[in-house]
């Protein structure tokens, strides 16, 4: 269990992600979590930064989140896209008022020469977070898939096509020319935990682990390195998980993911569901947990931390 004074970093990505973040910030004091965030779904739009993941970490720390549909600002209005529209811009990708001024501002920011880590520090200040939220680094690596419908960045895959083509292949783009971030690395040496939490193996946890040097950052001491599985029961809390394990050669199972993440966690939390695969996840390597991973109110999403601090 982590003590008073020790840090927690959690890698993370996705609604998924965020919900469990929320529920941690009831367990742990929020002033010793760091959020690692990823931004491979980043994409540029009219010229403006947008950071998915990161947004959506934020939004739902500070409770600012649309709850019905887990990503974007409660109450937001559309009027910028509707008249963007007119103009002939593909609205595929909905960017709300409210969201859109904190583009604006990323943007206004970036290209006024700071780094993506100060930026996000001043927009989470802004929006009351007191969690550390860091993006995993300051290049833009946008993530592509390679499917049988072509060459597709992410959101394209998301959203415009509905995650219907088959994926062949994931490209980190840029990710070898990228770097940890001085703090990540400091908060990465300094954790008593690091959490995988459950987001998509390979495109919300996946681009982070392939920053360089963030692998050799996870194995640098005993502490634990614990995974939450995304998926229960052959089912995604969200997203295409299972359908892409399947399309890239893994189990479509809890079984895929800790396939996936072998030797780079030492310990695996399954939900109750998949307890049948306690023995081969253990045969991987990792320590086992089996508990309640589902969070459908925010006492399961506090449970279900508490569950994760207290076992390692």
């Amino acid at each position: 269990m982590v003590s008073r004074d020790e840090s927690v970093v959690v890698l993370a990505g996705g609604v998924g992600g965020s919900k469990f973040l929320l529920g941690l910030s009831h367990v742990v004091p929020p002033q010793q979590i760091t959020i690692i965030g990823n931004t491979g779904d980043d994409m540029e739009l009219c010229g403006l930064r947008i950071c998915p993941d990161l947004d959506t970490i934020a939004y739902t720390l500070s409770g600012k989140v649309d709850k019905s549909q887990g990503w974007g600002i409660k109450h937001d209005t559309f009027t910028c896209l509707q008249s963007l529209k007119k103009f002939g811009f593909p609205g595929w990708f909905r960017v709300g008022d409210k969201d859109l001024a904190t583009h604006l501002w990323r943007t206004h920011l970036l290209e006024k020469g700071l780094g993506l880590v100060e930026v996000t520090a001043r927009i989470s200040k802004t929006l009351g977070i007191r969690s550390t939220l860091l993006p995993m680094t300051e290049y833009f690596t946008p993530t592509r898939l390679l499917t049988d419908q072509g060459d597709l960045y992410l959101q394209e895959y998301l959203v415009r096509e509905k995650m219907h083509p088959r994926v062949r292949k994931i490209i980190y783009t840029n990710i070898g020319q990228s770097s940890v971030p001085v703090d990540v690395e400091k908060a990465m040496n300094t954790a008593g935990m690091v959490l995988l939490a459950p987001s998509n193996p390979f495109i919300s946890i996946g681009p982070i682990l392939e920053v360089p040097k963030m692998k050799s950052l996870l194995k640098c001491s005993n502490r634990p390195v614990v995974a939450i599985s995304p998926v229960v029961d052959g089912k995604a809390f969200k997203g295409p998980a299972v359908k892409m394990l399947s399309e890239l050669g893994y189990p479509p199972s809890a079984l895929g993911v800790a396939q996936f993440l072998r030797g780079v966690v030492n310990c695996f939390v399954l939900d109750f569901k998949d307890r049948c695969f306690y023995e081969q996840v253990k045969a991987l390597g990792m320590q086992v947990k089996v508990t309640n991973t589902i969070m459908h109110s925010t006492a399961d999403k506090i449970a279900l931390a508490r569950s994760v601090i207290e076992e390692w």
